[in-house]
């Protein structure tokens, strides 16, 4: 009898030739990057290092793509990027110690927003592993510790014979849902030696599924089936796992309404009848969630901002499915379903009862009403008028990133992203720097479309190196600074809370004069020129510079109030 694994894929005789006599002047560098194209890589991002020269030299070697950034940490935003935007796990190449830890807020990032990134590090020498001190360069006790409460999984390499097994585990981690970033570290020895291993030619790229279990599908089919006021949250994971047309379908069959996180900008078309938009820190969105006698919570985990600042207490069932298991009631009670969100909602679809709700439009109209009626009281025409010069400019299959900077919290609510994957922010870990290095990968990604970064100075200021990453690469990206001389949303969380600002003014460049220095072309406009200008600098090849001199502000929250 002959079982399914005991099928074995047999070389052909020009395969064993060259197993046998593989090309010389190859070392491990290069079985790292053949284990990357194998998987089917394209493209590698990085900076290199001293230990980690064996890996770029390889590159020479080899038909990857490479685009080096300036920071390991906007090398690493950049990755993020590429990795939310293709679906692929983005390599990230990087030397030890300094070059490795400075990675560590993007990497945090693409773990808080489930962007495969495949970031690949140089360590010492291999007699310097094991938490021995021997004064090697750039030598920590445990670099690998560094890292562990930050990715997903780690894979220390120690002979060169585990590089191609330790790649295609990482790579697959990576890929698995929820998508993350994931570690390998190899020694620099390892790198450098010479290697008679054959070339690297195969590799298994598919990560494991998670299908949800049928008896919970069934028990939330049956709940949302029965439900009065079904609602429905929809969150990153939706856009991780490219199920916006699912989640449309299921919404349509229930007439349930449905609010975006500021992860899942773009899961849900924004004019639908059945769209609340993404106002989930507004307290009427918040009231109406709390009403619903069954949520759907879909690809979130109900964190800080998706829940108004944990002010939401729903009163009715809520299912959650989520692909983070440690997410799962981590927030709310909940019928919790480990799954992806793609496979979860495409059982739910196969299970659940058409219902019919003539009122859901219309209680969802109320809804936004009474939103828009809450913002037109505070006087806030500058911020709504610039952010609609921004979605005007913008063509509507171009991508957005955005820095943490109050025109970015603006676009989490009312911001119509127009398709999902379009709006990408570092809402996830909520550092700084995250928008023009992003930027930077997704035009990597699809050179086809201008794409769009809009940063504060202050934001504006981690990021100023990769001017020169974008010129030199000639990227379709233009960055919007709006100058405002500070840390604008920390001036307004200081003067709200202690009547005045420490901390937050900046002495800042000219950033026009700046932006040209490197090549690039820049321009200085106003609120009342910012869509031309925009619009301008987004049709012209390569990158650019539109800047803001410009104050907003942020509404008025709601959640200090519930």
């Amino acid at each position: 009898m002959t079982h399914d694994h005991d099928l074995v894929l047999r070389p052909t005789a020009a395969q064993t030739e060259a197993a046998l006599n593989p090309p010389p002047g190859r070392n491990g560098g290069d079985l790292v990057v053949e284990t990357l194209a194998a998987l089917g890589t394209t493209t590698v991002f990085g900076l290199p290092g001293q230990h980690a020269l064996g890996m770029f030299d390889a590159l020479r070697r080899s038909d990857l793509r490479y685009i080096g950034l300036r920071v390991e940490n906007n090398a690493g935003f950049a990755a993020d990027a590429y990795g939310r935007l293709t679906g692929e796990a983005a390599p990230l190449l990087l030397s030890t110690g300094p070059g490795a830890l400075t990675s560590l807020a993007a990497l945090q990032e693409a773990a808080a927003a489930s962007a495969p990134v495949l970031a690949i590090s140089s360590q010492v020498p291999t007699a310097g592993l094991g938490g021995g001190r021997h004064g090697y360069l750039h030598e920590l006790p445990d670099q690998a510790a560094s890292f562990r409460g930050v990715v997903k999984s780690v894979h220390t390499v120690r002979t060169q014979s585990q590089i191609p097994s330790a790649i295609e585990a990482a790579w697959k981690s990576a890929l698995t849902a929820p998508h993350g970033p994931v570690w390998v570290e190899i020694p620099q020895d390892v790198l450098l030696a010479e290697t008679s291993i054959p070339v690297v030619t195969g590799g298994d790229a598919f990560p494991e599924e998670l299908p949800p279990r049928p008896e919970l599908t069934a028990v939330a089919a049956d709940l949302l089936s029965k439900a009065v006021r079904p609602a429905i949250i929809a969150g990153g994971g939706v856009v991780r796992a490219d199920a916006s047309g699912k989640l449309r379908q299921l919404a349509e069959l229930l007439q349930a309404p449905v609010v975006t996180t500021p992860g899942g900008k773009g899961a849900f078309p924004w004019n639908h009848p059945l769209s609340l938009q993404s106002w989930i820190e507004d307290r009427h969105t918040t009231d109406f969630l709390e009403d619903a006698d069954v949520l759907l919570v879909v690809g979130s985990g109900l964190g800080e901002l998706s829940s108004n600042y944990h002010t939401f207490k729903p009163r009715g069932r809520v299912v959650q499915i989520e692909a983070d298991l440690g997410k799962l009631e981590s927030n709310h009670p909940a019928l919790g379903i480990h799954a992806d969100a793609r496979l979860a909602l495409q059982a739910l679809l196969e299970t659940v009862s058409e219902r019919t709700d003539p009122t859901a439009p219309e209680r969802v109209a109320t809804v936004l009403a009474k939103v828009a009626e809450r913002i037109d009281a505070q006087e806030l025409t500058l911020e709504r008028q610039v952010l609609a010069s921004v979605r005007r400019a913008l063509p509507a299959d171009s991508p957005s990133f955005w820095d943490m900077t109050i025109l970015a919290y603006w676009a989490w609510s009312a911001f119509d992203a127009k398709g999902p994957n379009h709006l990408h922010s570092a809402q996830g870990a909520g550092g700084l720097g995250y928008g023009f290095p992003a930027a930077l990968g997704g035009a990597v990604a699809d050179p086809t479309r201008p794409v769009l970064a809009v940063s504060g100075d202050g934001g504006a200021l981690y990021s100023i190196a990769e001017l020169a990453t974008a010129r030199q690469y000639d990227l379709n990206v233009t960055w919007l600074i709006v100058d405002d001389g500070g840390y604008g949303i920390l001036r307004e969380y200081m003067n709200d809370a202690f009547g005045e600002a420490t901390a937050t003014e900046l002495t800042r460049p000219d950033y026009v004069a700046l932006a040209e220095s490197f090549g690039v072309p820049g321009v200085r406009t106003t609120p009342e020129t910012l869509e031309a200008d925009l619009t301008k600098a987004l049709s012209e090849p390569g990158p650019s510079v539109v800047v803001l001199p410009a104050v907003l502000r942020m509404f008025e929250p709601t959640h200090l109030t519930a």
